[in-house]
């Protein structure tokens, strides 16, 4: 298995190329001012790529979905609250993406949105999780837009992630401080925000004010069609 970060400095997006045995490779909220990046890694490790996944609808960059399908014929993929009907495939909490010997679980976790999933990597006993903007090295996902809800936030940390192993693997969307990944362990000892009770959580997310995305208006809609602008 290889697992290979990308980081896109406009908007502190991670995105994930997760490669199998077989070299069939899936990419994790993909960019798609970076497709070339992500197919001159491809070319250069031999590898097909076979999925493009997104972990909620993005509001600070435009997605690479589309564009990947149209180069590569990948399946694209989404969570089924996300509603949109430029997807392969809608996936529902629970279900399992195969790779070859990787095996992908979707772990629907609203809050940051109200479509905000986090997909679980198997591999032998390691465990690898992608969590979108819900769970931050040291911080978590906004829930002042897109459906945005702090109470549905605090159970999809404390009771879907935080039940994962210790050793469990995070690999966040964005990063804004520099870290790279963290662990599960990690961040029920640093995280601030996973150490405060419900009520206070909510109190404390309302109370943010923050600017909103500077991109929003443009990239909603676009990556309703999974990035891909209509011809006029």
């Amino acid at each position: 298995m290889k697992i290979e970060q990308f980081f896109d400095d406009e908007s502190s997006t991670f995105s994930y190329l997760i490669g199998s045995k077989e070299r069939n490779a899936c990419l994790i909220d993909p960019v798609k001012k970076n497709i070339e990046k992500y197919e001159e890694k491809l070319n250069n490790l031999e590898m097909n790529l076979v999925y493009a996944l997104d972990t909620h609808i993005h509001a600070d960059h435009i997605t690479g979905l589309g564009k990947l399908r149209e180069k590569f014929g990948c399946e694209t993929v989404m969570g089924f609250q996300s509603n949109v009907s430029c997807v392969s495939r809608l996936i529902k909490d629970n279900e399992i993406i195969l790779i070859d010997e990787l095996s992908i679980r979707s772990i629907y976790t609203p809050g940051h949105t109200d479509d905000s999933y986090s997909y679980l990597l198997k591999n032998n006993e390691e465990q690898f999780l992608f969590t979108g903007d819900t769970l931050l090295i040291e911080g978590s996902g906004r829930t002042d837009f897109q459906n945005g809800n702090p109470s549905s936030l605090y159970n999809s940390l404390h009771n879907k992630l935080l039940k994962l192993d210790d050793e469990t693997i995070i690999y966040p969307a964005h990063d804004y401080k520099g870290f790279k990944s963290s662990t599960i362990k990690k961040e029920r000892l640093n995280n601030e925000r996973l150490k405060m009770d419900k009520e206070t959580f909510i109190k404390f997310m309302n109370s943010q004010k923050l600017n909103k995305p500077k991109l929003i208006d443009k990239t909603i809609p676009l990556n309703l069609s999974c990035g891909i602008e209509e011809e006029i």
